[in-house]
């Protein structure tokens, strides 16, 4: 059952109206609860003064009923309680996707604003107090407003003059929960705060913990990560004072008003204007009354931790994704045609490409040569759409990249990063992740031809249990090398009409380079190859080659023309025959130099 749609940001009041036919049926559970126990109290007054009367049959029998709806208030309270948890449960499960949805949307300046520490405490211990917030805190609120009516109303039926003395503290229990909720918001936030920036460190030190311990760098990162526990430490601390003062503060004011009933009423009695029955019933109504007003100070802290949780999250759900598809029709079929015209792109204001055009034809490939920092990562990014590209600059089989939508250029353009990553499942998993079905018999012969073009098949066959074998955390039990190769199968499993590569052999040695090289140019014949690097013998592979130096184009041509041009491709060539061999010439460099 479902009620409004939600807004593309939406606040608590939108989730109620998300789920309101669960949320309107605990509601009615709850009234229906109130009323049953209303009646329940004027059955002990009956009770009781049918027994101090004399008349003992009556006063059992209105006993046997205060216990059959002490029994139905019991059932319509739990009911009450699944529908809204039910709801709440369910308005968890669409914000927690959601939020996945909110995130994979976004591009990297989101994540270098929100690590991923601080993303994961989001969508997990923020979620947890918002669910919290749509649960015991909805439930709360309706439960203490109707019980509070509920037991209000019997009261002063009972008495009005004994109900004015009970409520003579109602200011002062206002005035308390205000000032105590006001800061107990304040210290929610600077508590999920704190915990979203010690996840973040914690999550810092273990995804760098080969580089922490390589550098020895162990007591620094738990030196920050004590500073960072510390300070959560210290906001729970804050936020435990003010929780620990709110129940008694109201308490001791709510007990103010049991003991002008219990003095008032009782002279009431003694002086005939109050029946027993109406006291103790009076009685009864009022322990009603104080449940709720004890409660609220639960309440209020569960409530204003969810706020400060959803005002955390909102966060990401109103952040605009830095890159979108655009409203051009998909394209019926992509030939592979890329081409720039006139790339412009800026990082934090400072150029990282200026003024880069070129066109690679369906089926033909370019490489991007250029020194650390040239931009040539930055320019396969853009390529694939990771990074947002300046309108009329990137173009796929002649229309702009910003106009297709942005599934089909993904799904046309297969990315291999120099980063790579695995997930923490088998080989064959991590090189069938992006197929369609991965369980096919054809998809697990185009996962093995993949590896076996990335030179990784026998290496993989060798591993205790085959491909079949787990790799650990971000690929952690294989080796740099390998973990690329993996990488580098994973999108040629794609078989998409582009493949772009950033430097994705920078971790294997020159021979295993030499044959991957030549097995991925027989693979990509008729189709379109990008390919960054840094080395010169894999550049001379392909047809053409940009040489990048600052974010410039510096040459653009065939490996021949810009040999014969003498520039600096011709330096990059000359620098690098002189210090890296060729495969075949490996091994007589190192005998002359008396290793063997």
């Amino acid at each position: 059952m479902r009620g409004a749609p939600l807004p593309a940001a939406p606040r608590p009041r939108d989730w109620l109206l998300r789920y309101l036919p669960l949320y309107a049926g605990g509601a009615a559970a709850i009234v229906a609860q109130q009323a049953v126990l209303a009646a329940r109290d004027l059955l002990v007054r009956a009770s009781v003064d049918g027994i101090t009367a004399g008349d003992a049959a009556a006063g059992m029998r209105a006993a046997q009923w205060v216990l059959v709806a002490t029994l139905a208030a019991a059932a319509l309270r739990v009911s009450s309680r699944l529908q809204i948890f039910t709801a709440a449960a369910r308005a968890e499960r669409r914000m927690r996707a959601l939020l996945l949805e909110r995130m994979l949307n976004q591009g990297p300046g989101f994540f270098r604003r929100m690590p991923p520490g601080d993303a994961m405490s989001r969508a997990t211990h923020d979620l947890a107090q918002v669910r919290g917030m749509l649960s015991l805190g909805v439930n709360g609120i309706v439960y203490s407003v109707c019980g509070m009516v509920s037991a209000l109303a019997v009261m002063l039926h009972l008495s009005w003059r004994l109900t004015l003395a009970a409520m003579v503290v109602a200011p002062g229990l206002a005035l308390t929960r205000k000032l105590l909720a006001q800061r107990l918001f304040a210290r929610h936030h600077e508590a999920q705060e704190s915990m979203g920036a010690l996840s973040g460190q914690a999550f810092r030190s273990l995804a760098g913990v080969r580089a922490v311990r390589a550098l020895g760098l162990e007591e620094a990162e738990r030196a920050r990560f004590a500073a960072a526990n510390r300070h959560h430490h210290d906001a729970l601390v804050a936020l435990s004072r003010v929780r620990a003062a709110m129940m008694p503060a109201l308490a001791g004011v709510a007990s103010l008003a049991g003991l002008g009933v219990f003095g008032y009423g009782g002279w009431m009695v003694m002086s005939g204007t109050l029946s027993w029955g109406e006291f103790a019933a009076f009685w009864v109504a009022l322990l009603r009354l104080m449940g709720p007003l004890m409660g609220l100070g639960t309440v209020a802290a569960v409530v204003q931790r969810g706020r400060a949780a959803m005002d955390r999250m909102q966060a990401v759900f109103v952040a605009v994704p830095e890159i979108a598809g655009g409203t051009h029709p998909p394209l019926q079929s992509v030939r592979g045609e890329v081409e720039a015209r006139g790339l412009t792109f800026r990082h934090g204001g400072a150029a990282v490409l200026q003024d880069v055009s070129f066109r690679v034809p369906p089926g033909g490939s370019l490489a991007v040569l250029g020194r650390t920092g040239s931009g040539k990562s930055t320019l396969v990014r853009l390529l694939a759409r990771l990074e947002a590209a300046p309108p009329g600059s990137l173009f796929l089989d002649g229309v702009d990249m910003c106009d297709l939508p942005l599934d089909q250029v993904r799904r046309s353009i297969a990315y291999a990063p120099q980063d790579a990553f695995l997930f923490s499942t088998t080989v064959e998993r991590n090189a069938a992740y992006g197929l369609d079905d991965p369980d096919t018999p054809a998809a697990g012969a185009a996962v093995r031809d993949a590896l076996a073009r990335a030179q990784v098949l026998a290496e993989a066959q060798a591993l205790p249990l085959g491909l079949q074998t787990a790799v650990g955390e971000w690929g952690v039990q294989l080796s740099g090398g390998q973990r690329q190769r993996v990488a580098l199968a994973r999108a040629m499993a794609r078989a998409a009409p582009v493949l772009v590569l950033d430097d994705p052999l920078s971790a294997v040695d020159a021979e295993t380079e030499a044959r991957v090289l030549a097995e991925m140019r027989a693979w990509t014949s008729g189709r379109t190859l990008v390919l960054a690097t840094h080395r010169t013998a894999a550049a001379r592979r392909c047809d053409a080659i940009l040489v990048l130096d600052g974010g410039r184009v510096a040459e653009a041509g065939t490996h021949d023309a810009l040999m014969a041009a003498g520039g600096a491709y011709a330096a990059l060539v000359r620098e690098q025959d002189g210090h890296e061999p060729d495969a075949g010439g490996a091994e007589p460099a190192l005998a002359a130099q008396g290793v063997s």
